[in-house]
C-alpha cells in the first residue's frame, strides 16, 4: 500500500477525497493531518486557489517526505464580483469552530438580499494541487457551475452546500447523496482529474 498525505485537518474533505480517489488509484492510504508528526500550517496568502493550494501542499510534501495533495476551493458569485472566492472559508470573519460555516451563509444571504433570481448565479470552484517529494508540481482545476438559493435547503454537505444548487438540479448540494454530490462536485472533478498523476507518481 502507498501513502499520500492531504494538507487538511478537514474530516469531511478527507473522507469526500478518500471515497473518490481510492477507486481511481487502487491500493492507495490518504492520509490526513492528524495521521502524521504536527507541523505548523502555513498561511493562505495568495489571491488564487492554485496558489493557496501549491503553498499547502508544498509544505506538507516538505514535512512528511510524502507525496503530498492539497486543494483550496470557494464559492465565486456573479453578483459580487467573483466573491467570495479564496475569502469562502473566511468571508464572515468568524472561526470555523465558532460556527463560522453558519455566518458566512448568514452573510452571503444577507448580500445577496435583494438579488433577483436570474442573477444569482455561482460557481464552486476547487484547485488541487499534488507536490511530491523530488519538488514535481501538478494543479488540477474542477467547477460546479449553479446558483444561490434564497435559503439554507439539506443537512448535508459542509459549507455554502444548503445554499447551493448546481446546474440542472432543483435541491441543493446538501440534499444530494455522497454519490451524487462526488459525481458533479468541484472537488470531486479536479479529483478525478488530478488521480492519473497520483497513481503515476506512486508507481515511479
Amino acid at each position: 500500500m502507498t501513502r499520500v498525505v492531504l494538507a487538511s485537518g478537514n474530516a469531511k474533505k478527507l473522507d469526500e477525497l478518500r471515497r473518490i480517489l481510492e477507486p481511481l488509484v487502487p491500493g492507495v492510504e490518504v492520509l490526513g493531518l492528524a495521521d502524521v508528526a504536527s507541523y505548523d500550517e502555513p498561511a493562505e496568502t495568495e489571491p488564487t486557489f492554485e496558489g493557496n493550494a501549491l503553498i499547502k501542499a508544498r509544505v506538507a510534501a516538505a514535512e512528511t517526505g510524502l507525496p503530498a495533495l492539497a486543494d483550496d476551493s470557494g464559492l465565486c458569485v456573479d453578483a459580487l464580483n467573483g466573491m467570495p472566492g479564496v475569502l469562502s472559508a473566511r468571508w464572515s470573519g468568524v472561526p470555523k469552530d465558532q460556527g463560522g460555516d453558519a455566518a458566512n451563509n448568514r452573510l452571503l444571504l444577507a448580500q445577496l438580499t435583494d438579488v433577483p433570481d436570474e442573477r444569482r448565479g455561482a460557481v464552486f470552484r476547487c484547485a488541487m494541487a499534488l507536490v511530491l517529494p523530488d519538488g514535481t508540481e501538478i494543479v488540477e482545476v474542477g467547477e460546479m457551475p449553479g446558483r444561490v438559493l434564497r435559503g439554507e435547503q439539506g443537512e448535508g454537505g459542509f459549507g455554502y452546500d444548503p445554499l447551493f444548487a448546481a446546474d440542472g438540479y432543483d435541491v441543493s448540494t446538501a440534499e444530494l447523496s455522497r454519490d451524487e454530490k462526488d459525481a458533479i462536485s468541484h472537488r470531486g472533478r479536479a479529483l478525478r482529474a488530478i488521480a492519473p498523476r497520483v497513481a503515476d507518481a506512486l508507481r515511479a
